[in-house]
């Protein structure tokens, strides 16, 4: 049984950026996630997508947000547990033990729960047609734009990802926006430069109308959309990008006893403890009034939790406050001269 300070579940953002946070302070974690690479949503679902709500950071993708946070925790050595899921938490006394798929074992007296919207996977077309063409020309996430280059593209949805990949990849490509209402949910910003480019012919936006058929008899060539007036229309097509949002599957996280809101957990916003001593939840997990699904809420969340995430690892020692700026103690932690 592998002995530590604290046990983070989810390496996205959040949870490595939680690292980091209880690495100054002399703590140490081991991270676990079921994906095969650190990074969570930001690499699984937009590696390629560009971020602009990161303070100091004008713009960068998820992957190299990830490989940033990641080169941050280096000094710390923390061991990170890919492909791997936790499948049953117990208490004992004052500790927590975890327990995985993969039959590992961890106890410490801190968990903090860092894992999204824990499980998920893309909302998909209901054609059997598009399953058989998935990864080929079916596709609901994008992880290297580069192949969709001089491409026909018809992305479907009405959220943020289906309009910022409309405005990115009608850089180099034909694409058609195709959503099921007239009216979007994504950024009002992106929207209206959406439609400055449908007026100059560089992008096309269907509504309201939803998938109908596919054309393929070897590869895809073009789709069928049916309006709501009961118009169809074919439109060609190379590349399907759907955007209908993630089914998420918390799994075994709700059989954990916390104090759940549908599909999140409930904490307190003082230090983002659940109703279980010593079990923390930051990211879009967690729940409290005036909760915002910002990575930047995120980071804020796990840094009052490492707070008291050393009370509890360290009963004996008085948690002091200290500067990155000034703090001597923090920079040898950082290996900093």
């Amino acid at each position: 049984m592998k002995k530590t300070d604290v046990i983070i579940i989810g390496a996205g953002p959040v949870g490595l950026f939680a690292v980091h946070q209880l690495g100054i302070k002399g703590l140490k974690a081991v991270v676990i996630d079921n994906l095969d690479k650190a990074g969570g949503q930001c690499i699984e679902l937009y590696p390629d997508k560009p971020i602009y709500d990161i303070p100091a950071v004008p713009e960068c993708t998820g992957e190299q947000l990830t490989s940033r946070l990641i080169e941050q925790i280096k000094p710390f050595n923390t061991e990170i547990f890919l492909n791997e899921r936790v499948d049953e938490v117990r208490q004992e006394k004052n500790n927590w033990v975890v327990k995985t798929n993969n039959k590992n074992q961890f106890l410490a007296p801190n968990i903090i729960i860092a894992g999204g919207v824990g499980s998920f996977e893309p909302r998909k077309i209901s054609l059997k047609e598009a399953e058989k063409l998935e990864g080929k020309s079916v596709f609901y996430a994008v992880k290297n734009k580069e192949q969709f280059k001089d491409k026909k593209i018809s992305i479907f949805g009405g959220g943020d990802s289906a309009l910022d990949w409309t405005l990115e990849l009608s850089k180099f490509s034909n694409v058609t926006l195709i959503h099921r209402r007239n009216d979007f949910r994504g950024a009002q910003h992106t929207l209206s430069e959406l439609r400055k480019l449908e007026k100059e012919g560089k992008v096309s936006i269907k509504t309201p109308c939803q998938i109908d058929s596919l054309d393929n008899e070897n590869e895809l060539k073009s789709i069928t959309v049916k309006f709501d007036d009961g118009k169809t229309e074919k439109i060609k097509t190379d590349v399907i990008l759907g955007f209908f949002g993630l089914i998420m599957k918390l799994g075994p996280i709700a059989e954990w006893g916390l104090n759940m809101d549908k599909k999140t957990i409930e904490v307190n916003s003082e230090n983002f403890e659940t109703n279980k001593k010593g079990i923390f939840a930051a990211g879009d997990i967690c729940s409290y009034p005036g909760k915002l699904k910002l990575i930047l809420s995120g980071f804020h969340e796990v840094a009052l939790a490492s707070v008291e995430c050393f009370k509890r690892a360290r009963p004996n020692e008085k948690y002091r406050f200290e500067f990155t700026t000034s703090s001597k103690t923090i920079k040898d932690r950082l290996g900093k001269k």
